[in-house]
């Protein structure tokens, strides 16, 4: 893991695979960091530059000197590419919050985008955890934030994964660390709060994020896990709808992190995304009479 300066502020990342192979960006979810990308790392770098990012103010990076919005997260995954040299094109692949993100930035400067590749992603839907909707209540949000236990971080990790047996004790130190680190209250309930309420997540954003995407469309695939219980499997059919261009797959017996839980049907179907044939990126991206089958990586329809 490295250290750069970003506008002032401290930001982890981890870099791995050749400086000029093409760039892939990992961006992580809500209070949550880096390591969600680690076993993706090892299984993409043979042939692109993989960079995991910590957000700012998330993970163990310092925040930046601005109120905390999609904006100014993507705004900061940007800069912090900017000063490591990496102004090429890139693929961005983002898991909840960093979904969000990742479809910000697109919008935000398309020219710097070659594919988007949306995990169980923020955007679609209002419903979210019951946990999170309860941290937007004013007063509750910090009180909760700051009293990080190791039976309530355990409870967290275990609403992640189908598989319970990755809620593993690293996992939750890691989790509690995060959660201690100076940023991670304010940073938190700032974008929890612009981002929706205890009714869920917010429609207008969600609508204007969607319309800019859709007028800006790139390469795009959607997957998701059928047993989310952050984010539920119900809102891959919304991103279908809003995402027509999109490939989709939804992983069965999975839950909000894919990355992690599948890693190796992940990274087949991500790197069939990121370089497929030329035919299919015109089926990707031709108008919607050109437009194949949503598809998995060795051509087969997704499972849905």
């Amino acid at each position: 893991m490295s250290w750069i300066d970003v506008r002032g502020s401290r930001i982890r990342y981890h870099a791995t695979g050749a400086p000029d192979a093409p760039p892939v960006v990992l961006l992580h979810g809500i209070g949550r960091s880096l390591e969600d990308w680690s076993p993706q790392h090892p299984l993409l770098d043979d042939a692109y530059r993989v960079i995991s990012v910590d957000l700012p103010g998330f993970g163990l990076s310092r925040r930046l000197r601005e109120p905390v919005t999609l904006a100014s997260l993507a705004g900061g995954v940007w800069a912090t590419l900017d000063a490591l040299g990496e102004t090429r094109p890139v693929h961005l692949i983002g898991n909840s919050l960093g979904g969000a993100v990742s479809m910000r930035m697109l919008t935000g400067d398309p020219a710097r985008v070659r594919t988007l590749t949306l995990v169980n992603s923020a955007g679609f839907g209002r419903e979210v955890t019951f946990a999170m909707r309860l941290l937007a209540v004013p007063g509750l949000g910090r009180p909760l934030l700051g009293r990080v236990r190791p039976r309530i971080a355990r409870r967290a990790e275990a609403s992640i994964f189908a598989d319970r047996s990755l809620v593993t004790e690293e996992r939750v130190a890691t989790a509690i660390r995060l959660a201690r680190q100076p940023d991670f209250a304010a940073v938190y309930l700032e974008i929890a709060r612009e981002l929706g309420g205890f009714r869920g997540i917010a429609g207008p954003w969600r609508s204007e994020l969607l319309a800019r995407v859709s007028r800006t469309p790139r390469p795009t695939l959607i997957v998701w896990g059928e047993r989310d219980l952050i984010l539920p499997a119900a809102h891959l059919a919304a991103a279908r709808a809003a995402l027509p261009h999109a490939r989709w797959h939804l992983f069965p017996r999975t839950g909000h992190m894919p990355q992690l839980e599948r890693p190796a049907e992940f990274a087949t179907l991500a790197r069939a995304h990121l370089a497929p044939p030329a035919e299919e990126h015109r089926q990707v991206t031709g108008p919607p009479g050109e437009r194949g089958e949503a598809a998995g990586p060795a051509g087969e329809r997704a499972a849905g």
